[in-house]
């Protein structure tokens, strides 16, 4: 909701940050279409048809990150680090922390585990297209000539900007804001976050091996980053990767790899699509269509979706169980996966599509890269191997990523299956794998 005019923007009412301004130049973004489509993108993908109230959207969530953003400028402003700091770059970043999603495809994170051959690339490595939109890159352009390029630059992690952590990095605002959002939303208590103290310790410090400075931590702010990681971990267990958000996800990312494939659909008309915009171009290209694909998302994979007709558990195995197995091409052979599912489906005597291999991957999920500033003065990184006489965060970050990763299997009639031959065979290296499946059928 929007409350009146503050000094040439307007004050939005939040029910997270209470009161959130827009500057003229975020007002001028925020009203343009193409950020107003993220009004009609879920947060949270399709986490909806479990958590009813997980109906907060991608709009919601970058007015929060822009409101951190401008916090935290001012704090740092408070403490005369922003004194040698491009003036250009202050003024940019709160509207990159606005911008940072407007790549986003529908239903969010979901289509960015398809296969790459099949998406034109992840949600950052999009914003490109959208800052050609003058609307977008007008009010930029008014900072700076180049401003949309250094905008895109800090959004992909790619900027020389000492505040480039703050839109893209290990402790980000986005991370802060999302896991608040999302665990108000979903009325869960996993995801509390101490964002007064997190925002007061972050700093400019500078990199005791190079001397530049960049955002990091404050070492009285080391404990609320341990609880984030903790946060960050439940919510990923809890909610993200709970075992009927996956099912959905699956399914969803089944109906629309199939329709790419069969030329229902084309790459190009993922982007820009709202939620209700994707699901039902899906619905229409396959009643249009011919062919098992286009019948398989009409008649089954479509209705299951809308009616929250979910695939069941038939397998569920911990992460901790098979991390020494070769089973990163879950998330990247997507002809070998189908291989996989086809073969188990005739196994327990499913129709082709009848079963869904899922096993979540997010190696950066709880990757540390991130200046420490000692009490005592100096600085270290938190990186790989930990610190003398602190928690080894980058250790316990692997082990809560492995430990939150769930494989499971996934089929469109109640099954229950022995672990035990499947075991066997993801053990195979992936060639040998492919081998011992065969060709994958047309269906």
């Amino acid at each position: 909701m929007r409350d009146g005019k503050a000094g040439g923007g307007e004050v939005i009412r939040d029910p997270l940050w209470n009161t959130i301004r827009l500057e003229s130049s975020a007002l001028r973004i925020v009203d343009s279409p193409a950020f107003q489509r993220l009004r009609y993108i879920r947060q949270l993908g399709l986490a909806y048809l479990v958590y009813p109230g997980a109906t907060h959207t991608r709009f919601d969530h970058a007015l929060g990150v822009h409101h951190l953003a401008r916090r935290t400028l001012s704090l740092l402003a408070g403490r005369g680090e922003l004194d040698d700091v491009d003036p250009v770059d202050r003024r940019l970043v709160p509207l990159a922390a606005l911008l940072h999603d407007i790549g986003h495809y529908p239903f969010s994170h979901a289509l960015e585990e398809l296969d790459p051959r099949f998406i034109p690339g992840d949600h950052e490595a999009l914003v490109g297209r959208f800052l050609r939109d003058l609307e977008l890159r007008e009010p930029l352009e008014r900072i700076s000539p180049d401003g949309p390029e250094r905008v895109e630059a800090m959004i992909r992690g790619h900027s020389d900007s000492p505040l480039q952590g703050l839109v893209s990095g290990s402790l980000d605002l986005d991370k802060i804001e999302y896991l608040t959002r999302d665990a108000f939303f979903c009325g869960v208590p996993y995801g509390a976050v101490d964002v007064d103290r997190l925002l007061g310790a972050l700093a400019l410090v500078p990199d005791p091996e190079t001397g530049r400075l960049e955002i990091g931590i404050r070492e009285k702010g080391l404990s609320a980053l341990e609880s984030l990681l903790f946060s960050k971990y439940q919510m990923f267990r809890n909610v993200y990767w709970h075992h009927a958000v996956r099912a959905a996800t699956a399914l969803y990312k089944r109906a629309v790899h199939e329709a790419l494939r069969a030329g229902l659909v084309e790459r190009d008309e993922l982007i820009g699509r709202s939620d209700d915009e994707m699901l039902t171009l899906l619905e229409r290209r396959s009643a249009e269509g011919e062919g098992p694909a286009a019948s398989r998302i009409r008649e089954r994979w479509m209705p299951a979706l809308r009616n929250r007709r979910l695939p069941k558990r038939a397998l569920e195995i911990s992460g901790g169980e098979v991390r020494e197995l070769p089973l990163e091409w879950i998330a990247t052979d997507h002809d070998l996966v189908q291989r996989m599912e086809e073969t188990l489906a005739r196994e327990l005597e499913l129709p082709p599509g009848g079963v869904l291999l899922d096993y979540p991957s997010k190696p950066k999920m709880m990757g540390l890269d991130l200046l420490l500033a000692r009490r005592t003065g100096g600085a270290v990184r938190l990186g790989e191997g930990g610190r003398t006489g602190m928690i080894d965060l980058p250790r316990v970050a692997d082990e809560l990523y492995h430990t939150a990763r769930v494989l499971r299997v996934f089929t469109v009639e109640r099954r229950e299956m022995d672990p035990g031959p499947l075991l066997a065979l993801l053990r195979l290296p992936p060639s040998e794998l492919r081998a011992r499946l065969g060709d994958l059928s047309a269906d």
